[in-house]
């Protein structure tokens, strides 16, 4: 299964750290940059009903900012309904993750896009399947890393951990994007926490996505903010393998 692709998998030091805002935010700057851009979200929980069946709601809101030409069934391939780790969420479905789907969706975007952003669920040791973790999601779609943190106090020890757990597992890590930065609101912690990722880790830090109220995935809305952030990435750089 595994094959160099260009393209980038977006994780995160936790879930709800806005992995799907800056996956958006790369997509659309990356679309402003002439790049023909693909968009997955291999597995999802929290689905919600719609006509065509359960769908994701990240998926909905990458697709739109793409405008993507697959459907939401190839986007994100498996899609289940409560808001859980997928494993858990198999489980009191019922069902087996069949990651066979999510292969044949993968071979399908590839063939039609020069760059994927391809956004993980929950953070690197996510349980996907038993004895399948998010990272070797990574792996097998053979993509760098880029981690969304926070910008709060706790981000320094929770971008260790992920980025040493990526290292430990052969996992190539572009870089951190912090994301949600108030600058209203902002204390020693996050002002200071850029530097010290980047000194602790080793890893550049390649944009900081403030918090923009036009931005809303559920609308969908992506605000200009957060693509002006992630457009400052030098994209040429961050693709090449």
């Amino acid at each position: 299964m595994s094959r160099q692709a260009p393209g980038i998998f977006v994780t995160g030091t936790d879930t709800d750290v806005g992995k799907t805002v800056v996956a958006a935010g790369l997509v659309a700057a990356m679309k402003r940059a002439g790049y023909n851009v693909g968009v997955m979200k291999p597995v999802a929980t929290g689905g919600v009903r719609r006509r065509e069946g359960l769908v994701s709601e990240d998926a909905e809101f990458l697709a739109h900012v793409c405008d993507a030409p697959e459907p939401l069934h190839v986007i994100s391939p498996i899609v289940l309904r409560e808001p859980l780790a997928p494993t858990v969420a198999a489980r009191r479905a019922g069902v087996a993750i069949d990651l066979e789907l999510v292969w044949k969706a993968w071979a399908e975007i590839l063939a039609a896009h020069d760059v994927t952003v391809v956004e993980g669920i929950g953070g690197l040791m996510t349980p996907i399947a038993e004895g399948y973790r998010v990272a070797d999601l990574a792996a097998a779609l053979a993509l760098p890393l880029v981690v969304v943190a926070r910008p709060n106090l706790g981000t320094i020890n929770h971008t260790i951990l992920t980025v040493e757990a990526a290292r430990a597992r052969g996992l190539a890590v572009k870089g951190i994007i912090i994301n949600g930065l108030d600058a209203d609101t902002a204390g020693v912690a996050e002002e200071t926490c850029s530097g010290e990722l980047a000194r602790e880790t080793g890893l550049p830090v390649l944009a900081i996505v403030p918090r923009d109220s036009e931005t809303d995935p559920r609308k969908p809305s992506l605000g200009e903010a957060v693509v002006e952030a992630c457009a400052t990435i030098n994209f040429r750089t961050l693709l090449r393998g």
